[in-house]
């Protein structure tokens, strides 16, 4: 077997950790002022949580993940919702939260999970809400996943939109040479067929028209919209595009909310890393 490593990070990465940090204290402080007016249980849910903790590629040390991130977070969650795939970090969240009634481990399919197991839990006409984290490392969640988060109206998320992987592996090479599986990664993710009329375009030529990949933050605002119209978020502020070294973008963070003032600081957030210089990115 395999020695289990813990992810190794860069910058991008911990910028995203201190974003849904300052995001989690700010959410969790307004719902715990609320009282008998607000909600009776605000829930941390993280979809694709890992194995706690990361290494950081700048400074070799071991960071907290968002798992331990959301665990101390002040006002305190009513609950964790903490799914993982891998069982060897599976295993190691439940070493993580041991002990803890108000904390429990999925291990397995996080479009499986939420829909059928965590969701339910939310609902807000039982006084409910969550915010949750969609942080893949793959062109993941199933578009099921987010339009039910959407319809319920009482859930938050945090999303990655994993860009480099949709252009690897469709956009540049479906409209000349389709796969099959690639195709059906995109449909699950982005729900239909309609992201095949945004990726790509056509552009004037002295002989021929030429038909081009869009640019990557018309696709990413094609989705948002998506979030919006389709999936019934109110807010959805403009996504983060998060880069590595060389300035090539890796993927986008988005979030959406019913929330006016949980969009407000959550924009007021991501706004403070727009201008930042690129580092290494997970």
């Amino acid at each position: 077997m395999p020695e289990f490593r813990i992810d190794e990070v860069g910058e991008w990465t911990e910028i995203k950790l201190d974003i849904v940090r300052k995001y989690s204290s700010a959410y969790t402080t307004i719902l715990s002022k609320q009282g008998k007016s607000g909600p009776s249980h605000f829930a941390y849910i993280d979809a694709f949580a890992g194995a706690g903790t990361h290494v950081s590629k700048e400074s070799g040390r071991e960071i907290d993940g968002s798992p331990y991130i959301a665990l101390k977070t002040m006002p305190q969650f009513s609950f964790y919702h903490f799914v993982e795939l891998d069982p060897h970090r599976a295993d190691r969240l439940r070493a993580i939260v041991e002990g803890r009634t108000d904390a429990r481990i999925y291990e397995g399919d996080s479009n499986i999970e939420l829909v059928r197991s965590i969701f339910p839990q939310c609902r807000y006409e039982d006084y409910r809400r969550a915010l949750c984290l969609l942080d893949p490392y793959d062109l993941n969640p199933s578009w099921e996943v987010v339009r039910t988060a959407g319809v319920m109206k009482s859930i938050e998320i945090f999303l990655n939109f994993m860009i480099m992987d949709a252009n690897m592996n469709v956009f540049w090479k479906t409209s000349s040479n389709p796969d099959p599986t690639q195709i059906s990664r995109m449909n699950t993710f982005w729900g239909d067929e309609s992201w095949r009329e945004v990726a790509w375009e056509v552009v004037p030529d002295l002989f021929e028209d030429q038909i081009e990949k869009a640019s990557n933050e018309t696709i990413v605002n094609a989705y948002a919209e998506r979030l919006r119209k389709k999936a019934g978020f109110q807010y959805v502020p403009k996504p983060l595009p998060m880069r590595n070294s060389k300035g090539a973008v890796i993927y986008y963070l988005l979030f959406a909310s019913h929330d006016r003032t949980g969009a407000k600081i959550a924009t007021d957030i991501m706004n403070k890393y727009r201008n930042r210089g690129f580092s290494h990115g997970r």
